[in-house]
């Protein structure tokens, strides 16, 4: 049976085929909400729907891409004719791409880094924001990351997107508190996913065990989703775990 934090909310979450936006999706169906997922990838928002309905969910799948502006009018206008309203947005898509030195990238690469990691970000969170205004609730989600924090060789598209990311969350954050509206980010460390597999080339946590799991992830996105979170907004939550920089 589903639990009941976000019992009649509908949540949007992008790049949800896999890793933490699969994790958030899932964890999301099971304390009741209705999930709409998006991706690229049909056959796998497939699968997570499926899973979702069996959560006990309801649940839709836009395949689509975020970096295609007319692709994320064509999410929002989906979800709001299927539920109603969206009151909740995880804006997870993202590029990342292994370690390539500014003076290798390619500049195409780093434009559609910033395309799909930030300017996606950007218009969908536009796309949903009247109708939280509207209804006087919302809360926006944006998962950056340990890499928003601070540059790092080889990392600069990556890294720059999402510290974007968190001075989008405070910006937007101070522009809809009045609404209603509270604004968030997650800032996870390393992270088992296929994504950080595939641009590092590892095994995941079989070769770094300080990695978390995607679930750990999505464990933070419920509570900010949720009423629990009621007196935080703006904030960019670390979730660090093994990785954190204090731990040397």
């Amino acid at each position: 049976m589903p639990g009941e934090l976000l019992t009649g909310k509908t949540a949007l979450v992008t790049g949800a085929s896999q890793g933490i936006g699969r994790a958030i999706a899932l964890a999301f169906a099971r304390e009741g909400a209705n999930v709409v997922v998006t991706a690229r990838s049909k056959d796998k928002l497939d699968a997570l729907v499926d899973e979702a309905k069996a959560a006990g969910a309801n649940a839709l799948a836009v395949p689509a891409d975020i970096g295609v502006e007319s692709e994320i009018k064509r999410i929002a206008d989906t979800a709001l004719e299927r539920f109603g309203s969206v009151d909740i947005l995880v804006n997870n898509a993202a590029i990342i791409h292994s370690r390539i030195p500014v003076s290798e990238m390619d500049p195409q690469l780093f434009r559609d880094v910033l395309n799909v990691n930030l300017t996606g970000a950007f218009l969908i969170t536009k796309a949903v924001l009247p109708g939280m205004i509207e209804h006087g609730y919302g809360k926006v989600i944006n998962i950056s990351s340990i890499g928003g924090r601070k540059g790092a060789a080889g990392r600069s598209a990556y890294r720059i997107t999402k510290a974007g990311l968190i001075s989008f969350t405070e910006s937007l954050a101070a522009e809809v508190k009045a609404h209603g509206i509270d604004v968030n980010a997650i800032c996870p460390g390393g992270v088992d996913t296929e994504g950080y597999r595939d641009a590092f080339r590892t095994r995941g946590i079989h070769d770094n065990p300080k990695l978390m799991l995607p679930e750990e992830i999505a464990n933070v996105a419920v509570f900010l989703a949720s009423d629990l979170s009621s007196a935080v907004t703006g904030a960019a939550i670390d979730s660090f775990d093994g990785s954190n920089p204090l731990f040397g």
